[in-house]
């Protein structure tokens, strides 16, 4: 087979250790080539549709190989069960019905989420080899598209959706790359009157676009990637060998880490979308600048959050019930949302910690008349306590979500809290010059003015056509310089 053969072969092929990704020098090319065509498909509807699902599942099956078969059952029962329940005339048929989807949904994702989890317990108990069972291989983004095909039917059993009259365009809904695989979770109410509307990229558009695009790129392959790989890792592999204050500093640095590479991958794939003349909401709002936990939650993940407040935390009677329940809701919202991650101790004390935290906040609201509901009202230096103290529980939080184990994490906050010496201060700053670099860069742009944000967005949204270009390949450069050998698949690939 001749080189160019070769080549052709492996872009048809599906590799499980180099997955493609948006930070991808790969899929800068294939956007480039399927943006072109999909610019002069813009007024041929059906056309542009199906090259988009097309090049959607192309995407996806470079992600999670044969697994986006799962992409087409989901998108096929779903859709008929959706339609089934428009076209009935008994509620209780609707309720059967809808009840169908979530459970076979649930049914999906809980075989391939939760499977070996159930299995290597079993074995624990009951001895090695109780059970034999393959391992099972985790299907890319699978939570992300199975909570947005919940939602449509259970929109359409609400009265809140029509269903959709063509399985294409539902399919096109459920498998649209920019958010495919890590979100942000679109609701069909809001994607699909955008489906058959011809694509618009106004100068205002594009630039904007441009710079969501520059600032994943940088929040991903420069701060989130670098701080991993030469930092963060190391301390939490072996923490007994660090100070006191370099195990603090990891922790800081993971959780700067993981919001970098996660609105870093949403920032993307809203500029992505954007490109294609479609609008997604915000996903994440500077979420440590949040006074209080319940402002943490309006700020981080806002897709999950309000996915996990509108159908979950409001079916279970939200606060509605009195305070008793309402604080057991929080709590067992938090405690799927922690079980949403994985089935892993370390994801159920995560959601545990933080449905402990809004309910005690809750409870505060209550027995505190003058206690300020929105965190944005308090005067500045009682917001300034709460940011720090509510930071620090988000921090607690983000050490047990990270950890291996639980000694892991007894072991961190072993040594910060006895091995903690602040003359090696200095000494780690001067041997980590690069790594404390990013962390106080990463921090101050994310405290900054939301003002400084709205400027460097107009400067490049204003910025002629050269100029970005030149700014868009600065940025490869930077990612270049900084990058590894090895493809950083995102954090949030493996739910």
């Amino acid at each position: 087979m001749n080189e160019f053969g070769a080549k052709i072969l492996e872009l048809l092929s599906y590799n499980a250790s180099s997955p493609l990704i948006f930070s991808s020098g790969l899929f800068l090319y294939l956007f480039l080539g399927f943006f072109a065509l999909y610019i002069a498909l813009r007024k041929r509807v059906n056309l542009r549709i199906l090259y988009v699902v097309a090049f959607s599942l192309y995407f996806y099956y470079k992600s999670s190989g044969i697994y986006f078969l799962l992409l087409l059952l989901a998108a096929t029962y779903d859709y008929m069960i959706g339609y089934s329940i428009y076209l009935s005339k008994s509620k209780r048929t609707k309720q059967w019905l809808v009840g169908a989807s979530v459970v076979i949904n649930l049914a999906l994702l809980g075989y391939f989420k939760y499977t070996n989890f159930l299995v290597d317990l079993s074995n624990q108990l009951f001895g090695e080899g109780f059970l034999q069972f393959q391992n099972i291989f985790l299907p890319v983004g699978i939570s992300f598209f199975v909570f947005q095909s919940m939602s449509y039917t259970i929109d359409i059993y609400r009265g809140e959706l029509r269903p959709l009259d063509r399985w294409i365009d539902y399919l096109f809904y459920l498998s649209f790359f920019p958010q495919l695989v890590a979100g942000p979770i679109v609701r069909a109410k809001d994607f699909i009157p955008q489906i058959r509307q011809r694509p618009q990229l106004t100068r205002e558009m594009l630039g904007t676009a441009i710079f969501l695009i520059l600032t994943g790129l940088f929040k991903k392959a420069v701060i989130s990637d670098y701080l991993a790989l030469n930092f963060v890792d190391r301390i939490f592999d072996e923490p007994l060998l660090y100070s006191g204050f370099e195990c603090l500093m990891g922790i800081y640095g993971y959780a700067l880490q993981i919001y970098c590479d996660f609105s870093g991958y949403s920032d993307m794939a809203i500029g992505l979308a954007l490109l294609m003349g479609f609008r997604f909401p915000k996903n994440f709002d500077a979420p440590y600048q949040s006074a209080t936990i319940t402002e943490f939650w309006r700020r981080w993940h806002i897709s999950l959050s309000s996915w996990l407040r509108d159908y979950l935390y409001i079916s279970l009677g939200g606060n509605r019930k009195g305070n008793k329940r309402t604080y057991l809701n929080l709590l067992l919202t938090m405690l799927l949302g922690g079980l949403w991650h994985g089935a892993s101790l370390r994801f159920i004390l995560w959601g545990a910690l933080h449905g402990v935290a809004l309910a005690l906040h809750k409870m505060w609201l209550s027995v505190v008349p003058w206690a300020k509901k929105d965190g944005a009202s308090m005067v500045l230096p009682v917001r300034l306590i709460g940011v720090v103290f509510t930071f620090h529980i988000v921090c607690l939080g983000w050490l047990v979500f990270r950890v291996d184990s639980m000694q892991t994490a007894e072991l961190l906050l072993h040594q910060i809290f006895t091995a903690f010496d602040t003359s090696l201060i200095s000494q780690v700053v001067v041997g980590y010059p690069a790594v404390m670099l990013l962390i106080a860069l990463g921090y101050l742009l994310h405290f900054a003015p939301k003002r400084c944000d709205r400027y460097f967005e107009g400067v490049v949204t204003r910025a002629p056509m050269g100029v970005q270009v030149a700014l868009f390949v600065a940025m490869i450069w930077l990612v270049m310089q900084v990058k590894s050998s090895d493809i950083q698949p995102f954090i949030y690939f493996q739910f």
